[in-house]
């Protein structure tokens, strides 16, 4: 008995030892090539050693974080975590993530604006929507064109997954409110979130993933064809054709899967097969190669990366009025780096698409920036920097609870509207601030 004691003990030493020194030798000469883990996650980097750093503690903070973050093996464990949390307790360990009926997912965003807790104001929409007005004119006088396109979004899609704890009341939604005001307005729009509502039981092949927030590669290839047909018409020009001539049905892969991968689980979730065309774009010779300027958040990636550009001369995409591709490719540029009116200037067709959940800052900055330039206001200096504070305070005061209980007295009393008020409010709080 005494020996078989000793046994035991030494066995799980043993292991003990095990567990603690093979990930150490598997983060200095990788024992096994493991896969990165996907998502919005950023690799950490060993701090450099400096007296001053040791002194001050910060390298040794630093040195922790780093080991907390890169030892061996942490990839595969998290997997294995993330896995348990799903498989056993429904829950998903990446940020935002909603795990619907039949395990359909979503992002939290995407709920939101479902139901429309994420509203913006008729206020805020109307002032956006009528300065578009504007610039569609003034462009229209230089022969060029803005469109916006609304693309599709999963929320609306797939309502019927929601999980019950997530549902409630619908009320007024940031979509709806500016395909209303668009259509009133006289604004060139493309509406896919109603296009692929419509064809949901019609379509041969899936329109939206089970997994994945973007439209499937099927339906972002219809979207694409759309968009090439919608500017050809209102250019009366001929454009080189997108065409596809096989679909290959396959297990989601590409887009398709995207929140699937950001939850980095263990083993992959079964799912029913997407449809993914062979696409080409058809020759240019003979044909009309307008020149694009696309300001998009990421529904636009797929489009991009399979080579739309080839239908134009110029593909320019400024990832949410921010990064500038293709340039970015090869060393980080951004819009603010740009001559707005030299880049307007260059380009035959403007679009602005987003998807529902991204409609609160739809343009992200440019629609204001661009009607300020076009109506001979450019803002500049002092107040180009106050327009950008006021719409971050105005994003700040919507999530501050007992602010926003504050403001909706005021409107009361003054009998404006809430948005309104949120404006006043950050306008007072910015001109304060700069008296101090």
């Amino acid at each position: 008995m005494k020996d078989l004691n000793i046994k035991i003990r030494g066995g799980l030493f043993f292991g003990i030892m095990l567990i603690l020194i093979v990930p150490f030798f598997q983060e200095k000469f990788h024992l096994m090539e493991l896969a990165p883990l996907k998502g919005s996650v950023t690799a950490p980097q060993e701090p450099v050693f400096s007296f001053n750093g040791w002194f001050t503690g910060e390298f040794q903070e630093q040195q922790e974080n780093y080991l907390n973050e890169a030892f061996g093996f942490r990839n595969l464990f998290v997997r294995i975590n993330n896995q348990i949390a799903f498989s056993l307790f429904n829950k998903a360990k990446a940020n935002g993530v909603i795990i619907g009926k039949n395990n359909y997912l979503y992002e939290e965003n995407y709920v939101k604006a479902y139901y429309g807790t994420d509203f913006i104001g008729t206020d805020s929409i109307s002032h956006r929507m009528q300065k578009l007005r504007f610039i569609q004119e003034v462009l229209a006088k230089q022969n060029k064109n803005i469109i916006l396109v609304f693309a599709a979004g999963k929320g609306s899609f797939y309502p019927e997954y929601f999980p019950d704890h997530v549902k409630r009341e619908k009320g007024i939604t940031n979509y709806e409110k500016h395909i209303e005001l668009a259509r009133s307005l006289g604004l060139n729009f493309i509406d896919f979130n109603k296009y692929f509502i419509e064809n949901k039981g019609r379509s041969k092949y899936p329109l939206y993933p089970q997994y994945g927030i973007h439209w499937s590669y099927y339906g972002m290839s219809l979207a694409a064809d759309s968009i090439i047909r919608y500017i050809e018409k209102m250019r009366n020009i001929d454009m080189p054709d997108l065409f596809w001539d096989k679909i290959e049905m396959a297990p989601p892969k590409i887009s398709d899967y995207d929140i699937a991968d950001g939850m980095n689980i263990k083993f992959r979730l079964k799912t029913f097969d997407m449809a993914y065309p062979n696409l080409q774009i058809q020759a240019s010779e003979g044909k009309t190669r307008p020149s694009i300027l696309m300001i998009s958040d990421s529904y636009y990636w797929d489009m991009f990366n399979f080579g739309i550009s080839k239908a134009f001369t110029n593909d320019h995409f400024w990832y949410y009025n921010n990064q500038v591709y293709p340039n970015s490719f090869k060393s980080p540029v951004e819009t603010s780096q740009l001559d707005l009116r030299a880049q307007i200037a260059q380009h035959d067709v403007i679009i602005i698409m987003a998807t529902e959940a991204n409609l609160p800052g739809f343009g992200w900055g440019f629609i204001e920036k661009a009607y300020n330039l076009l109506n001979n206001n450019p803002v500049s200096g002092v107040d180009a920097g106050f327009q950008e504070k006021l719409l971050v305070l105005r994003e700040y005061i919507k999530s501050d609870k007992n602010w926003m209980e504050e403001i909706t007295k005021k409107a009361a009393k003054r009998k404006i509207s809430v948005d309104s008020m949120i404006t006043l409010d950050a306008t007072w709080q910015i001109q304060n601030d700069q008296k101090k």
